[in-house]
């Protein structure tokens, strides 16, 4: 198996993005075979298709790299890199939009969405960068690429671009990538409303939890998220209509490692207030090492950088032949 997912570098990342991604990387990374390969990049590329502060861009490369490996990436065993330093994806990007259809692009539902009625003002990267998501899965000849619902269409349309590019120059260069389906990671959502996912958009900071905030104010915001003044049932069935309560009790889940139902057996007929403080200490005790590697890794920013560099030439040294054999089936590269 050769694994390849990507995340665009935000900064601040939180609770959500660590249980919801990169939590399943870490499990992805440790399932491998001696065989298998996994490569993480950072999307820096995509990121340019809105519009962007250059200097965020870079903080946020550095600081998401930082957080990828203080949650568990483990450049010995996996590839991480920054998009951007692996010239194979924007050339292989623009030999495949000669490929690519207008009609294909238009029916992408993240390209309506993210447009909206605004298409004609919208930059032509947010129109094409489904094309360079497929470049970046078939540089590389991935077999599975991790995907959740909102990126299942985009990976039908790498594999179309595969099948059609094969096909219109009679080579057998590009298999078709597989989604890989891991277990359905949990949503988590804002603790000011039950109803919203967590962001860091959203105005009020209490609303999350930050993997860099430190364990004082890990145990205030879990201490004054919101709640009803039920008890806790005896099943997931009775929290249908508590939003807030159903969930801490999916983060509690996740951080343990348990079933909510587990959780739900073990803390049924009690009120918040025991709950809440149960939930902050195993938050801590969860998020605090993660943080503390965080910080050092952040106070080295060059290092991170150096290590991004490291797996940005092994991320080349595999995407080159197969650059080099597209290059070739078109008539760029003769011998």
């Amino acid at each position: 198996m050769r694994v390849l997912s990507g995340i665009q570098p935000t900064g601040n990342l939180h609770l959500g993005n660590y249980l919801g991604a990169i939590r399943q990387w870490v499990a992805m990374q440790d399932a491998m075979g001696a065989d298998d390969q996994c490569l993480f990049f950072l999307a820096d590329l995509h990121a340019l298709t809105v519009a962007i502060d250059p200097a965020d861009l870079a903080a946020s490369t550095i600081e998401m790299a930082a957080t990828l490996l203080a949650a568990g990436i483990d450049p010995a065993r996996a590839i991480l890199f920054n998009q951007s330093r692996v010239s194979a994806h924007a050339e292989l990007c623009w030999i495949l939009q000669g490929t690519a259809r207008m009609g294909w692009l238009n029916r992408m539902t993240q390209w309506k969405d993210k447009a909206g009625k605004n298409r004609e003002g919208a930059s032509v990267g947010l129109f094409t960068y489904p094309v360079l998501q497929a470049a970046d899965v078939l540089a590389y000849q991935a077999t599975h690429v991790p995907v959740g619902e909102d990126q299942k269409q985009h990976l039908e349309l790498a594999r179309d671009i595969a099948t059609k590019f094969n096909t219109d120059f009679a080579v057998e260069l590009f298999p078709l990538p597989e989604p890989l389906v891991s277990a359905e990671a949990p949503r988590i959502m804002s603790l000011r409303d039950g109803t919203a996912k967590m962001s860091k958009s959203d105005p009020s900071d209490m609303s999350r939890i930050n993997l860099i905030d430190d364990d004082d104010l890990i145990v205030q915001k879990i201490r004054k998220a919101k709640t009803d003044p039920e008890p806790l049932p005896a099943t997931m069935a009775e929290l249908e209509a508590r939003a807030e309560a159903r969930n801490l009790v999916t983060i509690y889940a996740a951080l343990s490692g348990e079933a909510p139902a587990e959780v739900l057996a073990r803390f049924a007929g009690q009120g918040f207030g025991a709950f809440k403080p149960a939930l902050a200490e195993l938050a801590v005790a969860t998020l605090g090492p993660i943080r503390d590697r965080l910080t050092r890794l952040l106070d080295d920013r060059a290092e991170v950088g150096r290590q991004l560099a490291e797996g940005a030439a092994r991320a080349h040294a595999l995407a080159a032949p197969t650059l080099r054999a597209a290059k070739q089936a078109v008539g760029l590269q003769i011998g």
